[in-house]
């Protein structure tokens, strides 16, 4: 049921959005110092159950969208997603109910606390991608058909545009162009719906198990223990499957540039330990997209792929990943509901380019357990 967060929830929330964030989703450092200081100033977000939304009331994910490399240096006001919420409102005229994250995952899942706590509204515990995509279409609002706009997208010197398409792809495209030239970020309300809209649609109490996971890896980090087991009962009891480290290695190159509003690259690295003879290579675009073996695939999108550091089990973003890094790749099988034919036609590897099938993680690693074997 409904409860508070105050700034020390939204510390753990960084933590957890960025292994939900897959790499890509935004720098959750930043999003964490701006969702803590306007809660400082406007007082404790109410999160609610998304059975606690009512069926005919507004909910409006909120959201920043553009190269996460770009995001880095390029830091916002603090109000441009506001500003988007409010325009989307004056041409609704509607008020909205509740604010949600479009995705869980990086910056994407503290943007929404900074417009609820300076607009004084509640966020639903739930999201429409149960981790972080590159693109807008790819939301499971959009998969069982809710329309993505109208939307409204605002920079940080106040441009401001509607669009209204005639589908989510391409507003995807559209909106993309607009914030390559807002220099490679906007800032977003979308996907208007209603409470029954948002309940069919949504995967829920996301917000709550990125908090979870956020805690798990910082009290294991005290205790100097894996925390994988905690991570294991929090992403088991919101329907994702048991994690899997996949390998451990060192980074010995990083191909990345920004092209066309993305962050694009490929990680390659050297097996350590148990895994010392392996090379590895990791595709992004924001996102981790698939892992390989030699010719052996052991991951790919929709599942999650995260870097984590090997000392401290921190999560790792695609654009702070560097030569030398020690790492543990973990990969989570997503929810059934990002698992359908319908989804898998929109973020399924095939989709970004792979003639691959889309075959779950747990069965590619059969026989592999947390730690690894």
């Amino acid at each position: 049921m409904a409860r508070l967060i105050g700034v020390e929830d939204i510390e753990y929330l960084a933590i957890g959005a960025a292994v939900l964030g897959t790499g890509g989703g935004g720098d959750p450092h930043i999003g964490k110092l701006m969702a803590q200081e306007a809660i400082k100033e406007f007082g404790p977000v109410t999160l609610l159950d998304p059975s606690e939304v009512p069926a005919d009331e507004l909910c409006v994910p909120v959201a920043m969208m553009g190269a996460p490399t770009v995001f880095v240096e390029k830091i916002p006001n603090g109000d441009e997603a506001l500003h988007s919420l409010r325009r989307l409102e004056d041409y609704l005229g509607k008020k909205a109910f509740a604010v949600m994250p479009m995705e869980c995952g990086g910056l994407n899942s503290t943007i929404p606390f900074v417009v609820a706590a300076r607009a004084g509204l509640p966020i639903v515990d739930a999201d429409g991608m149960g981790r972080a995509f590159p693109e807008l279409q790819m939301e499971t609002f959009g998969v069982y058909g809710v329309s993505g706009t109208p939307m409204v997208i605002t920079d940080e010197r106040g441009n401001w545009s509607l669009l209204k398409t005639v589908d989510n792809m391409m507003m995807e495209y559209i909106s993309r162009g607009i914030a390559i030239r807002m220099g490679g970020v906007g800032h977003i309300a979308e996907y208007p719906m209603t409470g029954n809209e948002m309940k069919r649609t949504s995967i829920f109490h996301t917000v709550t198990l990125a908090i979870e996971l956020g805690k798990a890896i910082s009290e294991s980090g005290k205790k100097k223990v894996s925390p994988l087991i905690g991570m294991e009962e929090a992403l088991v009891k919101c329907n994702y499957g048991k994690p899997i480290i996949l390998f451990e290695a060192k980074i010995t190159d990083v191909d990345r540039k920004t092209t066309d509003g993305f962050a694009k690259g490929t990680v390659t690295l050297e097996g350590i330990n148990k895994d010392e003879g392996n090379e590895y290579k990791v595709d992004f675009q924001n996102e981790n997209l698939i892992v390989n073996k030699g010719n052996q695939i052991l991951a790919t999108v929709p599942d999650l792929i995260t870097f984590l550091d090997l000392e401290t089990f921190k999560p790792l973003t695609t654009e702070g990943l560097r030569y030398g890094y020690r790492v543990a790749c973990l990969a989570i099988p997503t929810p059934p509901i990002m698992r359908t034919e319908e989804a898998l036609k929109v973020w399924g590897p095939k989709y970004f380019g792979y003639d691959v099938p889309f075959i779950p993680v747990e069965k590619l690693n059969e026989g592999m357990i947390m730690n690894g074997k």
